[in-house]
């Protein structure tokens, strides 16, 4: 089944089709390339804007840590946190000796047991023991007595309390440092800022929590980030030296994620402790969420800046828990989020450790590489992400900038919907052109279609008349040229009729083209009185075996057109040629009655062309002849392609003394013998011919 036969349309309706393809076509492939095209600049631009916020906040956030970093070195070589980790040193060994109040022990543990470790409960996993918590020494039962346990301001605002009413020297000490170091920590944004001597103890915090006057080495909280920090600090003992360590959950902080940053104090060479501030969470997340600002920074409805550890865990908040907390929480968990997972993010309001981000970005950023990618992100959403490593000294994290695909592709979903309509009723319009114009285009076509019928129905006469300059003007030009030439090949074909006709009848009897014309196809005649000739090459197949085909057939070619012009000046007729055999007969249409002698004579003209022919071209040709007179049947053989034909003993006879004619000779018959022998000289010749019915004698004409 040939599916694209439009035989069966009309030219009208085939032009609209091959229009409407053509329209269509281009139409299509116009509309493909600017969406394309559109889709990819689109792209290319939110990629770029990206990266430009990408970049920006990468710049941001490792420009904050640089200037932590140079704060807290400049704050551990100041000659006041320098006297102060001293004085707070040497008053917290004082305090080791000091009498505990009588009920130390009962208010520290109902601190513990009603206040901390109920709300810690809300995080960790399983039941927080109270004994791996309590303080130990007595320095550090002394000071969470005074500035924990018995402080008057709530949790959360231990650090108001800039003295204890205990009359310690500690306490002194305090009240001269604390107002000071407290307005540092509310400048630069810390949370917290700690002073540890060289033996590990905290001798000093601003906010009061549970690791203040506890031991980093031995104490409750030796396995924490800060004690390793700490650790490092201690160990390194080299001025302008300054170490952080990654986020990790921090009990004293009731498991919310804490980073600190540490740096050696030294008084001239000595070492006296250690100045570590706790890095603030929510300053890191202003500047990558631009202050909850992300359309101001370029991110649309959907668009965030983010960072993630080498853990593949967030270092800064989800905008989508910021904004949308009940239905960030819910997605996470149709992804798989265990539930204790999700109920730390909805108490910390944070999903710095808790958010998992295993996405192609992250993977190839971990490894140091930076680029651009069409991802599903942690949300299990397609996004744009660029991607790429931070440099901060002793963070491996990655920062991420990603808006939703549906957002970013929003402009070209609109531009598809505007290039379907246009499409559309571009579509509409062209069909209406097509048909207008194919109406149009036809109409000459239709004039020319009524001038043809009436030409075909005889009407020779007709003319078409049309006054475009165009092909189809062209057209009926040769139109009329053709119906010109039309009548003028009629008048041709009935003139050639009549030479027809003439040629019939010289060719053949007058009854017998009469019978032809009339459609008589078995069409036969006795002639009486006629000579034929057969004659037969020698050395002529021997030559082919020599030649080509084309030399051969050319060679046959020039001798028999010269016998064919010879036979014409001795009214020969030849009637055929078999291979290199040739066959005339004298006095069949036209009656000689010396038509033996013509024969012969044409025999021996024959003779000298085959030796003339040889000599010049340097062959080993001759020729047989064999003539014998008599009578012999005429007639029409063939139907579609007749040929005119003879028959008979007479034909026998002639055939077969040419094949037992010596090379070179011409044999007669008996016949011919008799009537001519006055005029030409004849030897008898030994062999017999055979006719199949007779044993003849024959006569071979004597060379001269």
């Amino acid at each position: 089944m040939q599916w694209c036969n439009f035989n069966w349309l009309s030219i009208k309706s085939k032009l609209i089709v091959m229009l409407l393809t053509v329209s269509s076509s281009s139409i299509v492939v116009t509309a493909y390339l600017g969406y394309q095209s559109g889709k990819s600049n689109l792209t290319n631009r939110a990629f770029n804007q990206l990266t430009s916020v990408r970049a920006s906040k990468a710049y941001q956030i490792e420009s904050y840590f640089k200037t932590i970093r140079n704060h807290i070195q400049t704050l551990s070589n100041d000659i006041s946190v320098e006297t102060a980790i001293i004085e707070f040193t040497n008053t917290y060994r004082q305090l080791e000796s000091i009498s505990l109040p009588t009920n130390t022990s009962q208010k520290i543990t109902a601190y513990y047991q009603n206040e901390f470790l109920p709300k810690l409960a809300k995080t960790e996993q399983g039941s927080p023991v109270l004994n791996s918590f309590l303080p130990e020494s007595t320095a550090s039962n002394y000071l969470q007595y005074h500035y924990i346990a018995t402080n008057p301001n709530p949790i959360g605002k231990k650090h108001l309390l800039n003295k204890a009413s205990d009359g310690s020297e500690y306490s002194r000490i305090h009240d001269r440092y604390h107002p000071i170091f407290r307005n540092i920590i509310e400048k630069f944004g810390y949370y917290d800022m700690f002073l540890i001597d060289p033996q590990g103890n905290i001798v000093y915090t601003v906010y009061k929590e549970t690791d203040f006057a506890t031991n980093l080495t031995t104490g409750a909280y030796n396995d924490s980030n800060l004690a390793r920090l700490t650790s490092a600090v201690r160990r390194s003992k080299q001025k302008d030296y300054a170490a952080i360590i990654d986020f990790e959950s921090y009990s004293p902080s009731y498991g919310a994620p804490a980073a600190f940053i540490a740096a050696p104090i030294f008084n001239q060479s000595k070492f006296v402790g250690v100045l570590a501030v706790q890095v603030p969470v929510d300053e890191i997340n202003n500047v990558m969420t631009g202050n909850r600002k992300w359309e101001s920074d370029g991110l649309g409805k959907s668009g965030e800046t983010y960072l993630v550890g080498q853990d593949y865990l967030m270092r800064s908040v989800s905008r989508f828990l910021v904004e949308t907390p009940e239905e960030y929480l819910q997605t996470i968990a149709t992804l798989g989020v265990n539930k204790e997972t999700i109920n730390r993010i909805r108490q910390y309001k944070t999903s710095i450790l808790e958010q998992k981000v295993l996405t192609q970005s992250v993977e190839e950023a971990i490894t140091g590489k930076q680029g651009i990618k069409t991802i599903r992100d942690y949300r299990d959403i397609p996004v744009l992400s660029s991607y790429a490593p931070l440099q901060i000294e002793g963070l491996n994290w990655v920062i991420l900038s990603e808006i939703d695909l549906a957002e970013a592709y929003a402009p070209i979903y609109d531009f598809e919907r505007q290039l379907m309509i246009s499409a559309t009723l571009l579509m509409l319009l062209v069909i209406f052109l097509a048909m207008a114009m194919a109406s149009v285009f036809v109409k000459p076509i239709n004039q020319l279609i009524e001038s043809a019928r009436k030409v075909a129905l005889g009407q020779l006469d007709e003319i078409a008349t049309l006054e475009t300059q165009d092909e189809f003007g062209e057209l009926a030009q040769s139109f009329n040229a053709m119906v010109l030439s039309l009548r003028d090949q009629t008048n041709l074909v009935e003139e050639k009729n009549r030479e027809n006709e003439q040629l019939l009848l010289s060719i053949f009897p007058a009854a017998i083209a009469k019978r032809l014309k009339q459609g008589e196809k078995n069409i036969a005649e006795s002639v009486s009185n006629v000579t034929v000739l057969f004659s037969d090459l020698t050395g002529f197949s021997k030559l082919s075996d020599s030649l080509t085909a084309y030399e051969i057939v050319s060679i046959l070619n020039d001798i028999v057109s010269i016998f064919d012009e010879t036979a014409e000046r001795y009214g020969m007729e030849k009637i055929k040629t078999i291979g290199d055999s040739y066959m005339a007969v004298c006095g069949l249409s036209v009656p000689y009655l010396d038509h033996d002698k013509r024969a012969i004579d044409f025999g021996l003209e024959m003779q000298a062309i085959v030796r003339r022919f040889s000599q010049e071209r340097n062959y080993q040709l001759n020729i047989n002849l064999g003539i014998h007179s008599g009578d012999i049947v005429a007639g029409i053989v063939g139907r579609n392609k007749f040929i005119y034909d003879v028959w008979g003993d007479t034909i026998n006879v002639a055939s077969a003394l040419k094949s037992a004619c010596p090379e070179g000779g011409i044999l007669v018959s008996h016949e011919i013998y008799n009537r001519l022998s006055d005029l030409y000289e004849f030897v008898p010749i030994a062999v017999k011919v055979e006719n199949g019915k007779n044993i003849l004698k024959a006569w071979q004409i004597n060379p001269k």
